[in-house]
């Protein structure tokens, strides 16, 4: 009996898993009379539900982990569940990954994750640079630079990372070893590295925006931004264009293949103080100096949601799965499912040791941990669901190799991205160009059947600004004042006349009348 009832709950769970991938209800055939038509049609729905059923079992194959989240019972709130009880009902393994690292003579420090999350690296604000296997909490390399440090940032794979310092931008190696010192980069604020298309973003005091190659050393681009110094970049990982907050309380939208914003948004009433995006690219997450976090619909560029932070929130992170992070103070606080819906509450609290001012926040690939960055050094959180539970070894591989990673880092350069395909919408690149009078054409069709739309639902005369230089002719102002009236009856106008045209058609002669010209058939007698 219980092998039945089990055998029942696969079989119901692998039907929901199929009808997750189904395209919808089947295609009625009813009314269909060829039968080719309906042998095309059922022999598609039969692929289509062959593809539903095998997109079930890859995903009962190659994804077979799930991820969880903290759950509370009763009266219980999983806001209020500290770090330390946490640890104490996870496993062993899961516990190594909370730890504090107490520096409290050389920071704020900032940090930054490989792209498959196994390695870490850190900087404190005077000068000291270290990457550790925080997996297996092994130091792999320590430096003092001497010298202000404001940003780091990994490169294309951990042998490399970028320091943003006092003058100039300066790429180290794995062993601490100075490998370049971009000179084009002066007094570096922020750092930001596109893996796909190999640049090394920076924006500096003077807010000038600069694009590096990092495989030729090439100086792609640099924008001069005009709103004034800019400390807040963030990159979209969907398009790869890159936001900046102003102290104007706007976000302007970058890509180097344009010297002005692809697009600017007024999001703060005052100066913005920190910006992140989703992992899909859809929603943008803003904070500024007015206490306030809200949540942009990156398509449409409005506002969906607002919430309120203790202080000014100075760092925002979303992970992989969605979960939004706000630094604000000393205060850590965790949002579940932020985006999409309007919240009452957090999903967890974190209050940092000893009044800590947090400075920057990561969330780890492929692990549910958040990294905070603060005055007196270093601390990893649990967030249970914050992480992706499933990698794809052909994006990143916590686990890759030296031969891996050599070729991965072939393979990438091979599948380099040239800078000229950052635009604002991806899905427009490989679509077919119009040519110029095709556009027009269009245009102007749309042009048209909006004001022959807008005129039909007001259906009345609108007011007509006075011009001068002879452009405020009687003729021209009695023609504009009834545009819309006589814009509503064209249309009636042009269905009439064609119904007209349509009833008024000649009959066709018969056939009798062939052998007579058809100038001569009116004089022919008739019966």
């Amino acid at each position: 009996m219980e092998s039945e009832i089990a055998s029942e709950k696969d079989g119901t769970k692998e039907a929901a898993v199929v009808a997750k991938y189904k395209r919808g209800a089947k295609t009625s055939l009813k009314g269909i009379v060829n039968k080719k038509v309906k042998r095309q049609l059922v022999e598609k729905e039969v692929l289509f539900e062959e593809a539903a059923v095998t997109a079930s079992k890859v995903e009962q194959w190659l994804l077979p982990s799930e991820g969880g989240y903290l759950e509370a019972e009763g009266l219980e709130d999983t806001r209020h569940f500290s770090q330390e009880s946490i640890v104490k009902e996870v496993d062993v393994m899961s516990a190594r990954k909370a730890f504090d690292l107490s520096l409290p003579d050389l920071g704020p420090y900032v940090q930054d994750y490989n792209r498959s999350g196994r390695y870490l690296v850190l900087a404190g604000r005077k000068g000291h640079l270290a990457i550790m296997d925080w997996k297996q909490a092994r130091l792999i390399m320590e430096l003092q630079v001497r010298e202000t440090v404001r940003d780091v940032k990994y490169l294309h794979n951990e042998l490399f990372f970028a320091v943003a310092q006092k003058k100039y931008v300066y790429i180290y190696d794995k062993k601490g070893v100075e490998i370049h010192c971009l000179r084009d980069h002066i007094s570096p604020l922020k750092l930001e590295f596109l893996p796909h298309h190999f640049l090394l973003a920076s924006v500096d005091k003077g807010g000038v925006l600069r694009y590096q190659d990092t495989s030729t050393g090439h100086m792609v681009a640099q924008h001069r931004t005009h709103l004034g110094r800019s400390g807040v970049m963030c990159m979209n990982p969907y398009n790869s264009v890159m936001g900046l907050g102003h102290s104007n309380g706007s976000v302007t939208m970058w890509s180097p293949n344009m010297s002005t914003p692809l697009a600017t948004i007024l999001c703060q009433r005052g100066p913005v103080t920190a910006v992140a995006f989703e992992q899909a690219g859809l929603q943008m997450v803003t904070g500024g100096m007015d206490g306030k976090v809200k949540v942009w619909d990156v398509r449409k560029l409005v506002p969906l949601h607002t919430y309120f932070a203790p202080t000014t929130p100075k760092s925002l992170d979303i992970s992989q799965k969605g979960l939004l992070a706000v630094a604000s103070g000393s205060k850590i606080e965790i949002w579940r499912d932020a985006l999409t819906s309007k919240q009452v509450k957090p999903y967890m609290t974190h209050r940092l040791a000893k009044a800590a001012q947090a400075q920057d926040l990561s969330f780890c690939p492929y692990e549910d941990v958040l990294a905070v960055g603060h005055s007196t050094g270093l601390s990893s959180l649990l967030v249970p669901g914050s992480g992706e539970p499933n990698f794809d070894t052909y994006v990143a591989n916590p686990f890759e190799t030296v031969k891996q990673r050599r070729e991965a880092e072939v393979h990438s350069l091979l599948d380099k991205l040239p800078s000229e395909l950052i635009v604002l919408d991806p899905t427009q690149v490989g679509a077919v160009q119009r040519s110029g009078k095709e556009n027009v054409l269009a245009k102007s069709s749309l042009r048209r059947e909006a004001n022959i739309a807008n005129a039909v639902a007001a259906g009345k005369p609108v007011a007509v600004k006075h011009k001068t230089k002879g452009r405020d002719k009687p003729s021209k102002r009695h023609r504009k004042k009834f545009t819309n009236v006589i814009t509503a009856t064209r249309a009636k106008i042009a269905e009439q006349s064609a119904a007209k045209a349509k009833a008024s058609q000649v009959k066709p002669v018969s056939e009798d009348n062939d052998s007579i010209p058809r100038a001569l058939a009116r004089f022919k007698r008739k019966g």
